[in-house]
């Protein structure tokens, strides 16, 4: 028989466990605006300097003239470029709180493996800033300078450019991540690495697909450069996986 007593016991029960999924939402808004602040603040930090950043922006290109064609075209270009500053400046303290969050609720099984991904993961996508920086920006800006070289002088829009960068910068960034997606892919027993490594006829030509797709420039070279780094990063992931797995 249920009495009274049995009936308020398990209704405070529920509350109880009701009250800390409640506590988790008020503590990922909490994390979430601070985020947002963080990103804010680094963005407006970022205005400030946005001629400095300007002129790293321009570094990987020579003898070239920047224009705008408007009036506002300029300073709507400084205003994405602060934003994507404050953006990545601000990424450490997005996964530092992501990491805070989830680490309660992790085994410490769980915390050897998500922690070094997470971060693992941010690296690899500073990694292909640098690359794309150092590498396929100006192997894909010289192929055009040298194509059109004593044809027509020249004379770039600042805002193209920009995105020209910015798909480069996010899309070779992306692309760092497969290591990231294989060892996920492995852990969750979705396929093995020898199954990966079998494979290595068809990632040759999905990586010069992407290599193709990712790139915004056509020049056989900013492709051919994407390329063989995504290949050496799925074979990096390959053997990673097989060392975590034995």
């Amino acid at each position: 028989m249920v009495t009274n007593s049995d009936f308020n016991f398990t209704k405070n029960e529920i509350v109880t466990l009701e009250l800390p999924f409640s506590e988790h939402i008020e503590e990922l808004r909490q994390r979430t605006f601070h985020i947002f602040w963080v990103i804010l603040i680094l963005s407006c930090l970022a205005f400030f300097e946005v001629k400095f950043l300007v002129k790293i922006l321009e570094l990987p290109v020579d003898n070239v003239k920047f224009f705008q064609l408007s009036p506002g075209e300029y300073f709507v270009s400084t205003v994405k470029i602060a934003f994507y500053a404050g953006l990545l400046f601000g990424s450490p303290f997005a996964i530092g709180q992501l990491i805070l969050f989830l680490l309660p609720g992790l085994t410490k099984k769980e915390t050897k493996i998500i922690l070094p991904l997470l971060l693992s993961s941010l690296c690899l996508f500073g990694l292909g800033l640098v690359f794309s920086y150092y590498a396929l920006i100006p192997a894909a800006l010289n192929f055009f300078l040298n194509y059109s070289e004593e044809v027509i002088e020249p004379f770039w829009s600042f805002d193209q450019y920009f995105e020209f960068v910015l798909v480069l910068f996010y899309s070779t960034g992306l692309a760092f991540q497969i290591p990231i997606l294989q060892i996920l892919l492995g852990l969750l027993n979705i396929i093995s690495a020898k199954q990966m490594l079998a494979a290595w006829r068809y990632v040759i030509l999905i990586s010069t697909i992407i290599g193709a797709v990712l790139t915004p420039s056509t020049d056989p070279l900013t492709q051919l450069l994407l390329s063989g780094a995504i290949l050496l990063l799925y074979f990096s992931g390959v053997g990673i996986l097989f060392l975590i797995k034995n």
